[in-house]
């Protein structure tokens, strides 16, 4: 196979499909996504077969124990995916959106609105369920979509793409707007980089080095989503019940994500109190704790933290523990070593909860929860294409509305500029 050809029929396919699918009407559309919620739900056994193939093949491969739970599709996975298309049809359509008007004093109306953003390549790795979230939400906003997954997932991906590609023939739309590179070899990757005549964005989702890559190579502008280095501040106004809770919650629910604690700051008045029964209760459920010196005087039998493991997103059973002395170190310390994802901190105190959320710059910042909700199911997207750690165009979790842009419509009858 010539893998440049390859590519430019798919992103040539795109730009040509992306016309039709952005005039597409909500109704059409809605079908559209029922139909990839039925055939995910009816193919359930057919996708955890092809996925098996995947999971053993990583296993072969030495992949991580969190790598491969990213990767697997059990009967809930597959459930929540078809879940996700399900709450994206009860979405309202953003395309064709009133977002501001006037009408000038020589009579010219001027309206911006929102429109689909045009083609749209999602190069990601390991989970299966991006394949879906990502095809429908691009779909319902308008736009195209070119696929890319990580050769660990091929098989799942081409399992959930044919799901895709019947669901848009039932539902009479172009089958080129969802179209998936089934080739694993990474040439592939470069070719799409370098398209920018047919694709308008893309959006890398995955490890660190994935994202450089792409950013570095690409022609094309990226929405970057990198590392979720999240972190929670237990303050000495916290109620340390519920911070035992909410702590344990963001590293131990699910540690291989982006929105999983990494690093827990605990105020020092409250630590002697606080560490012992939340870190035995770690432990008791794996989880590796590296601490600083402080730290080290209260909990035995933990590693020594330095300095390069408080930048560490682990995606694993593995936390740092840091013991500050006021509210600003713990900001200053989320301000040095954080990624900008999502940072949480425990506190009664209203001014601490205030502060915290003025000075911290990250895309979602919580008062008294997990930061394991920053999701775009949880937040009520239906689904997401990824938490984007960029300020421009989109940030946190991104849904139809950031899979849109917008142009302005004039309308005259008959004025000349003088």
């Amino acid at each position: 196979m010539n893998i440049e050809n390859y590519v430019n029929q798919i992103v040539r396919n795109a730009k040509t499909a992306s016309r039709s699918i952005a005039s597409a009407n909500t109704a059409v559309k809605n079908n559209a996504l029922h139909y990839i919620t039925e055939g995910i739900i009816s193919s359930t056994d057919a996708l955890k077969s092809e996925n098996d193939k995947d999971v053993i093949a990583a296993q072969k491969a030495g992949l991580s124990e969190a790598m491969i739970d990213r990767l697997r599709l059990t009967d809930s996975r597959i459930k929540g995916m078809a879940e996700c298309v399900r709450q994206i049809i009860h979405l309202a359509d953003p395309v064709g959106e009133l977002l501001w008007g006037q009408t000038r004093p020589n009579g010219l109306q001027i309206q911006k609105v929102r429109v689909p953003i045009g083609v749209i390549a999602i190069i990601y790795e390991s989970r299966p369920n991006v394949t879906a979230d990502a095809a429908s939400l691009c779909l319902k906003a308008g736009n195209a979509v070119i696929l890319r997954g990580g050769k660990e997932s091929i098989h799942s991906n081409i399992a959930l793409y044919k799901i895709l590609t019947s669901a848009l023939e039932k539902a009479g739309l172009d089958t080129r707007c969802i179209q998936l590179v089934e080739v694993i070899d990474r040439e592939a990757i470069d070719y799409l980089l370098t398209a920018d005549q047919y694709i308008d964005v893309v959006i890398p989702r995955g490890g660190e080095a994935l994202i450089r890559t792409v950013v570095e190579k690409s022609t094309i502008p990226v929405i970057k989503h990198y590392k979720g280095v999240c972190h929670t501040y237990v303050d000495e106004f916290a109620n340390l019940t519920m911070a035992g809770e909410i702590c344990y919650n963001a590293k131990v629910q699910r540690p291989a994500t982006c929105n999983a604690m990494e690093t827990m700051l605990v105020h020092e008045k409250v630590a002697p109190i606080f560490l012992p029964s939340v870190a035995k209760k770690m432990c008791d459920s794996g989880v590796e704790i590296r601490g600083c010196g402080k730290t080290g005087k209260i909990l035995d039998n933990i590693k020594h933290a330095v300095d390069d493991d408080y930048y560490h997103e682990y995606l694993d059973l593995i936390l740092n523990v840091k013991v500050v002395k006021t509210l600003d170190d713990a900001v200053n310390h989320i301000s040095t070593y954080g990624s900008h994802h999502s940072d949480a901190i425990v506190t009664d105190n209203i001014n601490s909860a205030m502060k915290f959320i003025r000075e911290v710059d990250s895309a979602s910042v919580y008062i008294n929860a997990s930061t394991r909700f920053t999701d775009g199911y949880e937040f009520g997207m239906g689904a997401e294409i990824g938490i984007s750690t960029d300020k421009l165009h989109a940030r946190g979790p991104m849904g139809l509305q950031e899979l849109t842009t917008y142009k302005f419509v004039v309308f005259g009858n008959g004025q000349l500029r003088k």
